[in-house]
């Protein structure tokens, strides 16, 4: 199962924009997107959605929001709106960061997509973009692709492998009972089923 809902790139932006604001004004691209990937398994585990909806892939170095990837990277992926908007709050400083160039629109953003961004940065923030590769490799979500990316760049992930624990000994991003869990499953499965009636 990905992302269910279509891709906000406003919320996206302003998540990098967040993030590096947070760093100083000037952020790794990759410690940023690992940042994000936290802050959305936050928030799915404790609020059942991703904060921007975006669509997650297994890369060698970890969890990666292909939109928010796109962002950063300014690929040609991204149309017209999405790369207008983007060039007016983050600015690529380099092949490996970017630069946080307006103030943050929180207006985009509800009360939890915020508190999610700040268990990410509170939590993650210390550590450098090499060691949050190493942390992510730790999650359930990453772990079942590793022997695939042995032969492939990349391979889809189920945002429904969020809800499972790591078995190491990192941080959960959310401590789920059984219960919890459960009503995590049944949001998705039936966010699923509006999703497909709306195809």
């Amino acid at each position: 199962m990905s992302s269910l809902a279509p891709f906000d790139h406003k919320k996206a932006t302003q998540v990098l924009n967040f993030l590096g604001r947070a760093q100083g004004g000037s952020i790794n691209k990759m410690k940023a997107l690992k940042l994000a990937y936290f802050a959305d398994r936050y928030h799915l585990r404790k609020y059942g959605r991703l904060i921007a909806n975006d669509t997650y892939y297994a890369m060698q170095h970890g969890p990666v929001g292909s939109g928010a990837k796109d962002l950063v990277e300014t690929t040609r992926m991204l149309d017209e709106h999405e790369e207008q908007y983007a060039s007016q709050f983050i600015r690529p400083t380099g092949q490996y960061t970017f630069e946080s160039i307006a103030d943050i629109d929180n207006e985009v953003f509800s009360d939890s997509d915020i508190e999610a961004l700040n268990f990410a940065w509170d939590t993650f923030g210390r550590y450098d973009h090499f060691q949050l590769r190493d942390i992510t490799h730790k999650y359930p979500e990453w772990e079942k692709h590793k022997h695939t990316l042995r032969h492939y760049s990349r391979a889809d992930m189920d945002i429904e492998d969020f809800l499972e624990d790591p078995s190491e000994n990192v941080d959960k991003c959310f401590e789920l009972d059984a219960e919890d869990k459960r009503d995590r499953q049944e949001q998705l499965s039936e966010a699923a089923v509006i999703e497909a009636l709306w195809r």
